[in-house]
């Protein structure tokens, strides 16, 4: 079987953990069973056609949570493989991930108390969800042109506060441990960074685009459509509630998804219906042609400056630099004439780190001039000899260069650094930089590494040479050790052996039996185990008529607990009475 890290970039290995399938209580596999039959129940009629045969494609069991591994390996045909991560990543790396045709899968699942929905990333959403559509191979290059687009979209700085908040909200409502203190404070806490938010980026718009696609999706008639998003395919009441006139249908435009927000703790009061795969191909290929990475200009340098995260900016020359924006000068006309990072910064060329110009070469970042020098048409990048000459841009000379914004450097030249007949680096031995009257370097502060372009061609998030920007965060792949099986819960040992009656021994009904009394001594509250139980037992004779009809009656008991236990346990009846 194919190791599935073996096709990640080195980069994205840091996120890839062991899914560690042994630490999957009986209880977490009687939730998963709940959920896939409840959902393939249902879903096998309103899903999209490709959904049932995707799952036993996709290597996805509806009796077990499925190996990640296996996964892998099964969707290597269809152009995909997938990994264990934990939990929630940052967007940029969830789409890079895809753009590799990836899918990243979360190795936790929910907890009873949650099984309807959690906001927290979790096994049954991101398999069962994600992967039965990938065997479609429209739908599957649909998200991989979006993990390509998505992976280079610039969010705020209030924005990524945001998701921080949310993945420590979602992972404390998941946490046994928790108190609701704890929570309180969380949502508190993701409250004021919402507020905080006073634009929508582009990386919210296509958070948006993915939302009403990928996630919350319906395909063709919109009278009468059927479910591709994951997040419907992997709730167990909200794909019957995304069919129901309460829910309602919009004919998929981008211009209207793209302005259409969301709440991840509600059901969806309205869904965009698309005509096709390819209708979403067309949508987030014309959104991309507005990105700043295909924009450019001043207009994405401040998307840049407002985000105040890693990002790399490439010149006219070819030459791109990897760093966090701080600062964009602009001349009178309020066209960006410099630009500023704080902190490490590299170059590169091509997506590829220019030898001696990694990082920590550049510590404190780097002042990046834009455009042309006065009195000339020509960019630097295109000077011949002769021009060169003429403003001293050789080795061992003193040059001064004044730019048409009125930015001036002054030094003497070390290096020129030249690709494909263009200069894309003077290296300086020191360097007088000033705007204005205001001194901005000198020549004291050592080396300066001045960038060559006259124009900013693009802007996008992350680093133009990953593997080399993050190298020193890169640990070794799955580096984790095994962990050792803890000791089960008296309940969790009840479900086990229930599960193991109903797999493999069903002739030792005695022990069904005993079950039952402990449950009424020990458990009067669980639900699902009396479900279970049901199920092997529910047409049989003698005893166990008696013993059905006491379990019955207790679980319209617990239905009285509210809404919720009653549409889960009648759900439950509904399959095992066929």
């Amino acid at each position: 079987m194919t190791s599935p890290i073996s096709n990640i970039p080195a980069h994205l290995k840091r996120y890839v953990v062991n899914q560690h399938y042994e630490k999957y209580s009986p209880i977490n596999q009687a939730v998963w069973r709940y959920v896939m039959r409840q959902n393939y129940y249902f879903l096998k009629d309103a899903a999209h056609p490709y959904y049932v045969d995707g799952l036993r494609k996709s290597g996805i069991k509806i009796e077990s949570i499925p190996k990640i591994e296996e996964m892998n390996a099964c969707l290597q045909p269809f152009g995909w493989g997938a990994v264990s991560i934990d939990g929630f990543i940052p967007g940029v790396v969830f789409f890079d991930f895809q753009s590799h045709g990836i899918l990243p899968i979360a190795a936790e699942i929910r907890q009873l108390e949650h099984i309807e929905y959690t906001p927290a990333p979790d096994i049954i959403h991101e398999a069962a969800g994600h992967a039965p559509i990938l065997c479609h191979p429209q739908y599957a290059n649909y998200v991989k042109i979006f993990g390509e687009i998505g992976r280079k979209a610039i969010a705020t700085k209030e924005e990524h506060e945001v998701f921080e908040a949310v993945r420590t909200l979602s992972a404390l409502m998941e946490s046994s441990n928790a108190t609701e203190e704890d929570i309180q404070k969380a949502k508190e806490d993701l409250a004021a960074k919402q507020k905080a938010v006073t634009e929508v980026s582009e990386a919210e718009q296509i958070s948006r685009l993915y939302w009403w696609t990928v996630e919350y999706g319906l395909i063709g008639d919109l009278q009468h459509p059927k479910i591709y998003g994951a997040g419907l395919l992997s709730s167990v009441g909200e794909s019957a509630h995304s069919l129901t006139d309460q829910v309602k249908k919009i004919p998929f435009d981008l211009e209207t998804a793209i302005q259409t927000g969301f709440d991840i703790t509600q059901m969806q009061p309205q869904l965009f219906v698309c005509q096709s795969f390819e209708q979403l191909i067309s949508a987030v290929q014309e959104f991309s042609t507005r990105m700043a990475f295909s924009v450019g200009g001043t207009e994405s340098l401040f998307k840049a400056l407002r985000s105040s995260n890693i990002v790399h900016v490439t010149y006219s020359s070819g030459l791109q630099a990897t760093g966090i924006v701080s600062k964009v000068l602009c001349d009178d006309q309020g066209e960006a004439i410099c630009f500023q990072t704080d902190g490490m910064t590299a170059f590169s060329y091509g997506n590829q780190q220019l030898d001696g110009h990694y990082k920590e070469a550049h510590p404190e970042g780097i002042i990046a001039p834009i455009g042309n020098l006065q009195g000339m048409s020509k960019p630097i990048e295109q000077f011949k000899d002769d021009e060169r000459n003429e403003w001293n841009i050789a080795p061992d000379q003193t040059c001064q260069l004044v730019f048409e914004g009125g930015l001036a450097i002054r030094g003497k030249i070390q290096q020129i650094i030249q690709r494909n007949g263009k200069i894309i680096l003077i290296n300086f031995h020191g360097a007088d930089i000033s705007y204005q009257g205001e001194i901005l370097r000198d020549v004291d502060s050592g080396p300066y590494t001045m960038p060559v372009g006259a124009s900013v061609i693009s802007v996008a998030a992350g680093a133009a040479d990953p593997e080399s920007y993050y190298s020193e965060e890169v640990p070794s792949p799955l580096q984790s050790e095994s962990i050792s099986q803890r000791e089960w819960s008296p309940l969790e040992k009840l479900y086990a052996d229930v599960r193991a009656i109903r797999e493999k021994n069903k002739e030792n009904m005695d022990r069904l039996l005993n079950v039952v009394q402990e449950l009424d001594s020990s458990f009067p509250g669980d639900w699902l185990l009396r479900l279970e139980i049901l199920e092997i037992i529910v047409g049989l004779r003698g005893k166990w008529a008696s013993v059905e009809k006491k379990l019955l009656l207790q679980l319209e008991q617990l239905k009285q607990k509210g809404p919720e236990m009653t549409r889960l346990i009648t759900n439950g009846l509904k399959l095992i009475r066929g």
